[in-house]
């Protein structure tokens, strides 16, 4: 079926559980540096770009595991890379080529969020 059909025409949310909602807080504001929007009850909303994130504490046992993984679109993937081992953020690897594509490059680098989820970092390298 045909997203045009439906009107989709982008994320406007994605849900991460969080087990310890401040501590999940402070590395998306302080360490990725996502705007903070606000928090209520047992969840909170920072700003991606077009696309709200919300930190939840999990309900029910069966959303209480770590979440799809979310791909950080960044300028400089190995910039970003050092600033991030900088503040002991955990790595499964190191930035590393993707794809060749015709105009560009496509990078990628994955690590984790301090509630155990998989996040990635992405760049389109242009020469």
């Amino acid at each position: 079926m045909s997203t045009a059909k439906l009107g989709i025409t982008q994320i406007g949310q994605i849900a991460l559980r969080a087990q310890d909602l401040e501590r999940a807080v402070i590395f998306y504001r302080d360490v990725l540096e996502l705007p903070f929007l606000f928090s209520t009850g047992d969840l909170a909303f920072l700003q991606c770009g077009e696309v709200r994130l919300m930190l939840s504490r999990p309900e029910s046992a069966a959303v209480d595991h770590p979440g799809s993984i979310i791909y950080y679109k960044v300028t400089d993937i190995q910039q970003t890379y050092d600033q991030l081992r900088n503040q002991e953020v955990q790595f499964i690897d190191e930035p590393h080529l993707i794809a060749k594509m015709p105009d560009h490059e496509l990078w990628m680098v994955f690590f984790y969020d301090t509630e155990g989820n998989t996040l990635a970092l992405m760049a389109e390298v242009r020469e």
